[in-house]
């Protein structure tokens, strides 16, 4: 008994942590709604379960999430379009806890070129 109730224990704990991760790269810790932000790239780090933009906006700090490396790609974004020092517009939704400066990007702007990584969500 005391070895099923471990295994019960252990499997409860896995499927909680496999529910708060998935939660965190959906859409639930959002708004809902839209905003737009544009900054100044500060670091980079791009990869799964998805990339990772800090941006300076007016000397505000905001994390943007951006999508999976083949999201990214299929956007049109190339290796170094997304890098420190490049001026970028973001329109996402934000945290629904505004006291975080954290967005997830829907679409992403740079100069005139316009990569958009979940088409079916832009207005």
């Amino acid at each position: 008994m005391k070895r099923f109730s471990s295994a019960l224990v252990a499997g409860i704990w896995l499927l909680a942590g496999t529910l708060n991760a998935a939660a965190h790269h959906g859409w639930s810790w959002t708004t809902g709604g839209n905003i737009e932000l544009t900054g100044i790239i500060k670091t980079v780090k791009l990869g799964n379960p998805h990339g990772v933009v800090t941006v300076d906006a007016e000397g505000e700090i905001w994390i943007v999430e951006v999508g999976q490396p083949w999201r990214n790609e299929r956007a049109g974004l190339k290796d170094g379009d997304l890098a420190e020092g490049v001026e970028v517009r973001f329109v996402g939704e934000p945290s629904s806890d505004p006291e975080n400066r954290l967005m997830k990007a829907e679409t992403i702007f740079i100069g005139d070129k316009e990569y958009p990584l979940y088409p079916g969500r832009i207005d």
